[in-house]
């Protein structure tokens, strides 16, 4: 218990400070979206470009990881989906909510968590679900929240606004970058390894700190209904991939174990952004962030201690 607690404290450690820095005003309003900037901009697709650049085919291309990661959060996006159509909810709102309870923090805190965890070797499985999570899972929510919007269905219009979106996502540039560089076989010269090795190196403080101070921020409009995505997030996800990874495909014991540690965190911040965009579920999503974040400590821990690593 102790091997858990000296895995899981630092992380939430820093998320505190970042909350704390803000509620105490040491850090201003603009803090939170300013460190994010640099974090989604310059650290996160730097640690991404060269785990790509660096890796080889085989280390990335995990099909029965990928099948089992991708499952466990369609499931439970579309099962959200479903279950607020059936409350006669508008499809955008449901799309937003399926989000919610399907979208794991990969980025902030998968990939710290992985790091601690596994070493250098983690990083692949949470490269692979962060690519999942952004290019796939976010992208087939846009579509469903673009046909919500519209008025004459046009998935056409919604798929091009989605690509439209993506080409923009440094954190989908970086791993097609790094790739293709991989591919040349030129390898990386020492002044730019060891550019990317700072810039990834701040990956962890800043992106916890940002999330911390996101947390801290007053959110606007309804805030009910974030209770059951949350037990969604941090209990069915985690239950279905963990069944998908130990008992039906059998995983090699690290890529199990990273499948049920990544499927287990909380909601992260893309479901935000993309209510705050189309004006549609604010108040509800950041407050499942929230209330996931905080109860995640409990279950991470429970899924460490129980896999005891």
């Amino acid at each position: 218990m102790t091997t858990v607690f000296s895995i899981v404290l630092p992380i939430f450690a820093l998320i505190f400070l970042g909350y704390v820095c803000r509620k105490t005003n040491r850090l201003g309003e603009s803090a939170a979206s300013e460190i994010n900037r640099m974090v989604v901009w310059l650290c996160l697709p730097a640690l991404i470009f060269k785990v790509t650049a660096t890796a080889t085919w085989s280390e990335i291309w995990q099909p029965a990881f990928i099948f089992t990661f991708s499952v466990g959060c369609l499931m439970m996006f579309f099962t959200t989906l479903f279950w607020r159509l059936v409350q006669r909810r508008p499809l955008v709102e449901a799309s937003i909510d399926g989000l919610s309870a399907s979208y794991a923090n990969t980025g902030y805190i998968g990939i710290p968590l992985c790091l601690l965890v596994f070493g250098h070797s983690g990083l692949e499985p949470a490269l692979i679900s962060s690519l999942i999570v952004v290019c796939v899972l976010f992208a087939i929510a846009v579509i469903f929240v673009e046909i919500g919007l519209q008025q004459e269905t046009s998935i056409g219009s919604a798929v091009l606004t989605v690509l439209r979106a993506l080409v923009k996502n440094p954190m989908v540039l970086s791993p097609i970058l790094g790739a293709g560089w991989a591919l040349t076989g030129l390898g990386l010269a020492k002044p730019v390894l060891h550019l990317l090795d700072m810039l990834a190196a701040a990956t962890t403080p800043c992106a916890l700190i940002s999330l911390g101070l996101f947390l801290a921020e007053e959110q606007e409009g309804n805030q009910q209904g974030a209770w059951p995505l949350v037990i969604i997030k941090l209990i069915g996800q985690p239950l279905l991939t963990w069944y998908l990874a130990f008992k039906v495909f059998e995983l090699p014991l690290m890529w199990a174990q990273a499948a049920l540690l990544l499927s287990a965190l909380p909601t992260g911040t893309g479901p935000f952004m993309l209510a705050e965009y189309y004006r549609h579920e604010a108040g509800v999503v950041s407050r499942s962030i929230l209330l996931s974040t905080l109860c995640s400590m409990v279950t991470l821990c429970v899924c460490l201690y129980w896999l005891g690593v």
